[in-house]
């Protein structure tokens, strides 16, 4: 039994650090900086507006195009300066011909299918400007999102800019809008505290920005190309930034069904990225970096589903020790398990009956984000996931 207890504290350790204890850590030595640091003003002066391309691959997009060349135009940023590049590959809904008809806009076509890595890759040979935003064609900026990012490159040392993702929120969402709205107001926090310690650790590819002379070309059949950039970005001795008030929303997945689809093709992603940067492990060559990259990435896409997997045997082989129905210590963490995995098929029964209560949505969709890292594993392992767009269907 001291075995078991000790593998049980062991991955009680990993699953608190991982998805509370690393945010803890992260504000105290934040507000440790802040008290040690002293605030050092900005003492440049007059506007800080380079060129810059606004670059969006595309892959049938057709029903996007008007609203977002529409809300491409309309930002908060000298028009003279925002180069609209779009490149699409093996789009056959007519999106090319569409784009073709606007003036002022650039646009690269080919009919073959290599995906959103291979469109970036032959995109970029035709940015000229010195910062390049990628944003995708179903998402829309907010008005001073360009202007905000840009502003933040007048320091040297950031060679990349991350933007925030917004979920349309809406009084009857499913568990999925629900649940990914709640994930992505946590992961904002996280990333402000992120970049204030030293770097946010990757981009969301929603809407992010590098030094257009940092790009590297990246493997074709890389999965999560943003979080690779950005990271690549980083391992060059730059900082990643964010700023939450530049923006890009976009509606959450339809349903359940639909999120966990985008789940495991970011999880076996991640895990591919993981074994891509694992020179990003060495804490002595990278220092914060690693310590940020280890605690807020490569946990969630190995150990701590693992362990809120073997959780559940070892807790119960405590609490069968200690007695079910003493609520001692590990009894009761034992149904403490019982009643979250309650709560969480409770969630999937409301759901499917279309019956919203928000607060059962949180244990859902935790355990659907869990469960496609195992599901992404399995993909990722038997090579069958494919590097080209498997955009999930939107809620309306």
């Amino acid at each position: 039994m001291v075995t078991i207890k000790i593998i049980f504290w062991f991955l009680l350790f990993i699953l608190f650090y991982t998805y509370i204890g690393y945010g803890i850590l992260l504000f105290l030595l934040v507000r440790i900086k802040r008290y040690f640091r002293r605030m050092k003003t900005d003492e440049s002066t007059g506007v800080y507006e380079p060129d810059v391309t606004l670059f969006i691959t595309a892959y049938n997009e057709r029903d996007f195009v008007e609203e977002k060349i529409r809300n491409s135009l309309e930002l908060d940023y000298p028009r003279e300066k925002l180069q609209l590049v779009w490149v699409t590959d093996g789009s056959d809904d007519g999106t090319p011909d569409l784009l073709g008809r606007y003036e002022g806009i650039s646009v690269y076509h080919q009919p073959q299918r290599n995906g959103k890595i291979g469109a970036m890759n032959r995109g970029m040979k035709f940015v000229r400007t010195p910062i390049v935003i990628f944003c995708d064609a179903n998402t829309f900026l907010g008005n001073e999102s360009v202007k905000r990012i840009v502003a933040l490159f007048r320091n040297p040392k950031v060679g990349c800019v991350s933007g925030e993702k917004r979920i349309f929120s809406k009084e009857k969402d499913s568990a999925a809008g629900a649940g990914e709205g709640l994930y992505w107001k946590y992961e904002s926090t996280l990333k402000k505290w992120d970049a204030e310690l030293y770097s946010v650790v990757g981009a969301a590819g929603e809407l992010f920005a590098i030094r257009t002379e940092l790009y590297t070309e990246v493997e074709k059949d890389t999965l999560l190309d943003d979080f690779i950039i950005s990271l690549r970005v980083a391992q060059q001795g730059y900082t990643i930034q964010y700023d939450p008030m530049a923006f890009a929303m976009e509606t959450s997945s339809a349903n359940v069904k639909e999120e966990l689809k985008r789940k495991i093709r970011i999880s076996a992603g991640g895990i591919q990225s993981v074994i891509r940067m694992r020179s990003l492990l060495n804490v002595f060559r990278y220092g914060t970096l690693s310590f940020q990259y280890i605690s807020h990435r490569v946990l969630r896409w190995t150990l701590a589903p693992l362990a809120l997997l073997l959780f559940i045997p070892s807790g119960f082989l405590l609490a069968m020790k200690e007695g079910m129905m003493a609520f001692g210590l590990y009894s009761t963490l034992f149904w403490l398990q019982v009643l979250f995995y309650a709560a969480a098929l409770l969630g999937w029964f409301l759901e499917h009956r279309s019956i919203r209560i928000k607060v059962l949505f949180i244990p859902y969709y935790f355990f659907i984000m869990n469960l496609s890292v195992f599901l992404g594993l399995r993909r990722f392992l038997r090579g069958a996931q494919t590097v080209n767009w498997e955009r999930a269907a939107r809620a309306v």
